[in-house]
């Protein structure tokens, strides 16, 4: 049966270039001497190190764990010795450095112990099966670097279709096409583990109709598997994931939604081969097929790279560069972007690597007025208003821009491609979504001190509270003190005074007494009034002290 296709607005047909590299068998990259990996090679959080200067490791040997739910493990592409944990330059068109696990190869590529698991993936439980994909460090291969683990987690969502995405429609990109033609039973065994974790219920594969033998190798391997492979026409940015979902199903993800909401989810079919050998081979990714193209360069073909190894290393094995070459470009000419230096290494989203001459590249022309032409419009795949985006990221009109759904861009380039007045396009969108998330991080800094400061405040308050609690028990146990050693005191003196008073109580022998006598009741009669009025004036001290003390406690 011939599945009904359907169509997505807009599109490009830049020319293909493909041929030029495909002309040769996959060959393994030679080993460079050095190999840099960077901690951050995937969407999300970087991986923490668990390995230090100094130690020996094998390939396949996990040397960074992952950190959080969004992200991805990374492993040793070769043994070797670890020689640097540093910041180097990293893939990126900022330039930047991150942080690096640099190992020297010893040559001998001496793996880890691996083989397939004891127990077959279909009697696995599936969260089991997600972790071995997530320790085996796997990311999305044909775009970002999404963790792969998290799209096969439909979270409770009924899933009717896996779709594996070997579309590659930017020029120049061949390496899908290669793996496809070569290693079509890697990508239906993955695509089987996919489909099983996922419970879906139809497999889907979708190639352009410019691969004929992909397409041919595909359907062979297919034979007697519940899997279809389908030939779509060509059209750039079909390998997008929501234009891919509507032209095989007819299906429209919402804005700012998931594949995953309309019982869909995407998966790249080199994705597809590394899940095969992490669950059938036991093996963690430690390499890709990469595309080496451009007229800039002697002999393009495709190379199985470890992670880690120098660009130029790899230029140098296809011939090296010619003298006329203009840029280095990462990824394809329309999403790439240029290298500031050949040493960048290959992570695991390099697709590719073009050496562009003068001749490949436009000459500087002036950006001229946008003149309402509207073909920016035409073309944009998500039917998006480019024109006005780029008036509000100009402007910095940031909140009209989202209104817009800038977000739903893709940055394919399609708009800047038919621009006449050669408006850089997509950097304005680009600049416009680096400036909300920046602006998004300081917002949430002053919540989160907005919200420190009200907790200090309620802080202070509660021990001020606290204190005067405590001081007002304080106050009232001293006043009860008080009156009870004041009771004690009267009690006393009214049972003396009732002593002295009672009947027999009289002095005795007070008559004819000598003048000795009298002198010495004299003399105890002073020393009983002065300690009397010794403790009356004591008391007076006492009770006056205690009065100062309240006092006190009160003012504070």
């Amino acid at each position: 049966m011939i599945r009904k296709l359907f169509s997505f607005k807009g599109g490009v047909h830049p020319p293909q270039f493909k041929d030029i590299s495909t002309t040769q068998p996959i060959r393994p990259a030679t080993l460079a001497q050095q190999l840099v990996l960077p901690l951050h090679q995937h969407i999300g959080e970087s991986a923490t190190p668990i390995v230090e200067v100094g130690d020996y490791v094998l390939r396949g040997q996990k040397i960074a764990r992952a950190q959080g739910y969004v992200s991805a493990a990374v492993h040793a592409s070769s043994s070797g010795t670890i020689v640097a944990i540093e910041e180097r330059p990293i893939p990126h068109p900022s330039g930047l450095s991150a942080t690096c696990i640099v190992i020297d190869t010893d040559g001998k590529d001496r793996w880890i112990e691996h083989g397939p698991a004891e127990t077959s993936y279909t009697e696995m439980d599936v969260s089991q099966l997600r972790n071995i994909i997530r320790s085996s460090g796997i990311v999305g291969l044909g775009g970002a670097g999404f963790p792969s683990y998290i799209k096969l987690n439909s979270t409770g969502a009924i899933i009717d279709t896996l779709i594996l995405n070997g579309v590659e429609c930017e020029p120049y990109i061949s390496c899908d096409d290669m793996l496809m033609r070569e290693r079509p039973e890697q990508i239906i065994a993955g695509a089987k583990i996919m489909r099983h974790a996922l419970h879906a219920k139809q497999v889907l594969i979708a190639v352009e109709d410019n691969k004929p033998k992909a397409h041919a190798a595909l359907v062979d391997a297919c034979r007697n598997e519940d899997i279809e492979v389908i030939l779509v026409p060509t059209l750039y940015p079909q390998g997008g994931e929501k234009q891919l979902i509507k032209v095989l199903t007819g299906k429209e993800v919402p804005s700012n939604g998931l594949p995953v909401q309309v019982g869909i989810v995407v998966q790249n079919v080199a994705t597809a081969a590394a899940v095969h050998n992490a669950i059938n081979l036991g093996k963690p990714l430690t390499s890709r097929i990469v595309t080496i193209s451009g007229e800039g360069v002697a002999e393009p073909c495709n190379l199985e790279v470890p992670f880690g190894t120098p660009m130029r290393h790899l230029l140098d094995q296809c011939g090296g560069l010619r003298n006329d070459v203009n840029r280095i470009i990462m990824g394809g000419p329309m999403m790439g972007f240029a290298m500031h230096s050949t040493e960048i290494p290959v992570i695991k989203t390099t697709n590719a690597i073009l050496a562009a001459t003068q001749a490949n590249v436009a000459p500087p022309s002036d950006i001229m007025p946008c003149i309402r032409c509207g073909a920016c419009a035409d073309v944009c795949p998500v039917e998006l208003l480019p024109q006005q985006l780029q008036w509000f990221a100009r402007a910095k009109e940031f909140d009209r821009a989202q209104e817009y759904n800038l977000f739903d861009c893709i940055e394919c380039g399609c708009c800047s491609y038919v621009c006449p007045s050669n408006i850089p396009l997509v950097h304005y969108y680009r600049y416009a979504k680096t400036e909300i998330w920046a602006q998004e991080r300081e917002k949430e800094k002053a919540d989160h001190a907005r919200q420190r400061h009200e907790f200090r405040l309620s802080r202070i308050e509660r021990e001020k509270s606290e204190k005067a609690a405590r001081l007002a028990m304080k106050k009232a146990a001293a006043q009860g003190a008080s009156s009870n050693k004041q009771a004690a005191i009267q009690a006393a003196m009214a049972r003396a005074k009732a002593r002295k008073n009672s009947p027999g109580s009289e002095p005795k022998n007070t008559d004819n007494l000598t003048e000795a006598q009298q002198q010495q009741i004299k003399s105890t009669d002073d020393m009983r009034a002065k300690a009397q009025q010794i403790a009356e004036s004591r008391r007076a001290q006492a009770q006056q002290m205690m009065a100062g003390k309240q006092a006190k406690d009160e003012k504070e």
